[in-house]
């Protein structure tokens, strides 16, 4: 396999570029608007920011109408593969994020981050960690030459589980790092930023594929979308830092910080994921999705959650967009990885 002619998008292959662009013009903003930003901070409902809410959920969309429920009748197919996809993702990765999370914010950073913050910085690895990725990965999947139709299953089939375990894995976490977790709106959350984008993705996806055929909707109607969730990222993440301006300048180094353990946290679980694989003797085209999945992060979500329960300029919602700005280069690095061990 000639690895060279495989190119991730444009866009993907630069977005940590973007996230540091919109770090400097989102803090401008908030540093200049002043009280501007604050009553766009206050258009909320039920704790919910209804910018942000329309923003993230215009970039959720457009990754659910990928699912394809149909693809649940392959499920049987590499079941070792799914079986170590799960394992992963629900058992033990959001339990390590957890753990290098607290090692981190709650002693090793305890001479730079208020103990009173550390909780929430810790809530905003939480999140990131119980948040298996839904989109990126099959941009992962293909530059590793992964099984498309693996990949396909492994990410519905973690879609509906996020439906039923995301809010009791939360709010158990949450609730041992002595967080007061509050369940309607972490609900709330998953209804408007999952159940709601999945039932509409997966309708949309239905009617157009049996009106217009499969073809015409992967390459003609999805790629149309893409621009929609390219610009709401960007405005997400602009907005964002313009809220966190002030945390960012008292603190500088905080961005740093927190892309360590959750740097740590990457690697770790790639390569734990990628050894059981091969234990497993799984193929390659299997193994390494499987790693990738457990690997990224449904980022989108988490900085959707973080925001409802701890507010736009909190600690937690940080930490849940420095997710955004290390998962790339982390990943290419990865997939260089993978495809250097290919077996």
């Amino acid at each position: 396999m000639n690895s060279t002619k495989k190119q991730i998008p444009f866009f993907e292959r630069y977005l940590s570029l973007w996230v540091a662009l919109c770090i400097g013009v989102g803090i401008l903003i908030g540093t200049t608007a002043g009280e501007s930003m604050q009553v766009m901070a206050d258009m909320e409902v039920y704790n919910v920011n209804i910018p942000i809410a329309i923003l993230i959920w215009l970039m959720i969309y457009p990754m659910m109408l990928q699912v394809d429920f149909s693809s649940l009748k392959n499920v049987g197919k590499a079941p070792k593969g799914l079986i170590l996809t799960l394992v992963i993702n629900w058992l033990i990765k959001p339990f390590t994020m957890a753990f290098f999370a607290w090692i981190f914010f709650e002693h090793l950073y305890s001479a730079w981050i208020d103990p009173d913050q550390a909780g929430e910085y810790i809530a905003g690895a939480i999140l990131l960690g119980v948040a298996p990725c839904t989109a990126m990965v099959f941009v992962w999947s293909y530059l590793t030459d992964g099984d498309p139709n693996y990949t396909l299953v492994q990410v519905t089939v973690n879609d509906l589980i996020i439906l039923v375990a995301f809010v009791p894995l939360v709010g158990l976490l949450l609730g041992i790092t002595d967080i007061t977790v509050p369940y309607d709106t972490l609900v709330a959350s998953v209804l408007i930023f999952v159940v709601v984008p999945l039932v509409a993705g997966v309708a949309t996806n239905n009617y157009f594929i049996k009106r217009k055929g499969e073809e015409w909707f992967k390459t003609e109607f999805l790629p149309n979308f893409k621009p929609v969730s390219i610009i709401a990222l960007l405005m997400t993440l602009l907005l964002l830092f313009a809220f966190q301006g002030e945390n960012i300048l008292n603190n500088p180094y905080i961005i740093l910080l927190i892309a360590i353990p959750l740097s740590i946290q990457s690697y770790f679980i790639f390569f734990l994921a990628w050894f059981a694989g091969r234990r497993l003797k799984l193929p390659h085209n299997i193994c390494s999705p499987a790693a990738m999945i457990g690997t990224s992060n449904f980022f989108e979500l988490a900085v959707a959650v973080a925001i409802a329960l701890f507010g736009l300029h909190s600690p937690a919602a940080l930490v849940t967009v420095v997710g955004v700005l290390v998962e790339v280069p982390i990943m290419l690095s990865l997939v260089a990885l993978a495809n250097r061990w290919r077996y």
